[in-house]
C-alpha cells in the first residue's frame, strides 16, 4: 500500500545549542500501548488480480481466508468497493448460518399466542426494509444485516412479520400485538438509529 510521506519536522530553532542537562531519574509510568483496531471481517481477505476475469468479480471462502478474484484493470478504488461486498456478503452468511430462524420464530410464535410461518428464511437482497411478511403464503423474510445484530433486535422484526399474519395493516391492533414483545419500544430505536439507507419493516 503506498502512503504519502510524511513533511519531515525539524522542531523548533535555536540561535545556538543548550547546554546538556544531567538525566533526572522518573517515576512516570510506561504509557499504554495504542489500542489495536479490532478487525472488520472474521476471516482473511485477499484480492487477486486476474488477465482473465474482463467483467465480473467472484469470491470464494477457501479456509479462513475470503478471496476475491478482480480484473487485472480494476482500479485500487474499484478493488476496496468489491472486496468490502464480498468480504460483509460473507460475514453476514457466517452470522445468519449460527440462527435457525424456523426455530427462532417458532418459540415466538408460541410465547405470543402467533401463528408460525410456512417458511421463515434471510435474504440478502432486502435493502429498503428490515423484513418482510406474505400473509397469503405465510412467509416472512429477513435481512441477512439482522444476523449481526442483538438477539433482542432480531425477536422484535419476527415476532412485527409475525403479526401480519393476523393484522396486514399497521393499525392499533397491529401495534396492540406488536408491543407484547417488551423491547419492541427500545428495538424500533435500534433500527432507526442502524437504517443507514432508511430501512424499514413491513
Amino acid at each position: 500500500m503506498q502512503q504519502e510521506p510524511l513533511p519531515f519536522d525539524t522542531g523548533p530553532t535555536m540561535s545556538r545549542a543548550a547546554p546538556a542537562r544531567p538525566a533526572v531519574p522518573t517515576t512516570e509510568p510506561e504509557p499504554k500501548a495504542l489500542d489495536v483496531e479490532q478487525p472488520r471481517w472474521p476471516f482473511e481477505v485477499q484480492v487477486v488480480r486476474s488477465t482473465r476475469r474482463k467483467r465480473t468479480v467472484g469470491a470464494q471462502m477457501k479456509g479462513d481466508v475470503l478471496f476475491v478474484t478482480v480484473p487485472s484493470w480494476m482500479s485500487r478504488a474499484e478493488e476496496a468497493v468489491w472486496r468490502d461486498r464480498w468480504a460483509d456478503r460473507f460475514r453476514r452468511k457466517a452470522n445468519a448460518d449460527r440462527v435457525d430462524l424456523r426455530e427462532r420464530s417458532t418459540t415466538l410464535a408460541r410465547r405470543y399466542d402467533l401463528p408460525r410461518p410456512r417458511e421463515i428464511h434471510w435474504s440478502d437482497g432486502m435493502k429498503s426494509q428490515w423484513g418482510s411478511c406474505t400473509p397469503s403464503i405465510s412467509t416472512i423474510r429477513l435481512s441477512s444485516r439482522l444476523a449481526a445484530f442483538p438477539s433482542w433486535v432480531l425477536d422484535y422484526v419476527i415476532v412485527h412479520e409475525l403479526a401480519h399474519l393476523v393484522v396486514l395493516a399497521h393499525n392499533d391492533e397491529f401495534w396492540r400485538i406488536v408491543h407484547q414483545f417488551p423491547k419492541s419500544e427500545r428495538a424500533i430505536g435500534y433500527l432507526i438509529a442502524r437504517s443507514d439507507d432508511a430501512e424499514d419493516i413491513d
